[in-house]
């Protein structure tokens, strides 16, 4: 155990964790996931995890600590999308019917496109015109990558970056 990090308050251990570890954390999640988008998400809801029980860790194991929680995040990623998965594909389920949308669920669904567009208006190209395709018109990544002649890997990160500047913009106004 370094006694150096005895001496550090919650918020320069924590910054001190995040700069030693993001790229391990990163690499744990990726190699369980395959997936370059999920591995971000689990490796900021492994940090959120060692920010929220940082208190409570004794700094000792560090590194295996963080390592655990990782994997642990991965894991249980991959068998709820496994879960989601079979319940898709399982004959017993059916499909229920909408019955339409009711007049409070209209009024929420324009205000919610208003928003969305709104948001997107305040990106700056290419982000604005993947986040109005993706975000405002529903379409799938693969189409808009079409009808743009791009690269789909292109439209995934433009969609993913313009994801992460949206939400910064809402929490902003928030």
């Amino acid at each position: 155990m370094n006694g150096i990090h005895r001496e550090l308050d919650i918020e320069e251990y924590f910054s001190y964790l995040l700069k030693q570890y993001e790229k391990l954390v990163y690499s744990i999640c990726y190699r369980t996931c395959g997936n370059p988008f999920d591995a971000q998400d689990l490796t900021q809801d492994t940090f959120l995890a060692v920010y929220k029980h940082l208190g409570t860790f004794d700094r000792q194991y560090e590194r295996a600590w963080i390592c655990r929680i990782a994997s642990n995040k991965a894991i249980d990623y991959m068998k709820s999308r496994k879960r989601l998965e079979e319940c898709r594909e399982d004959a017993f389920f059916t499909e229920v019917v909408d019955p339409g949308d009711g007049p409070e669920d209209a009024c929420i669904q324009n205000e919610t496109k208003e928003l969305i567009l709104s948001v997107c208006d305040q990106l700056k190209s290419p982000y604005r015109e993947v986040a109005y395709e993706h975000f405002y018109m529903e379409k799938p990544m693969s189409e808009i990558a079409k009808e743009q002649g791009t690269n789909l890997k292109t439209v995934q990160t433009r969609v993913y970056r313009a994801r992460a500047q949206i939400r910064k913009l809402l929490e902003n106004s928030a």
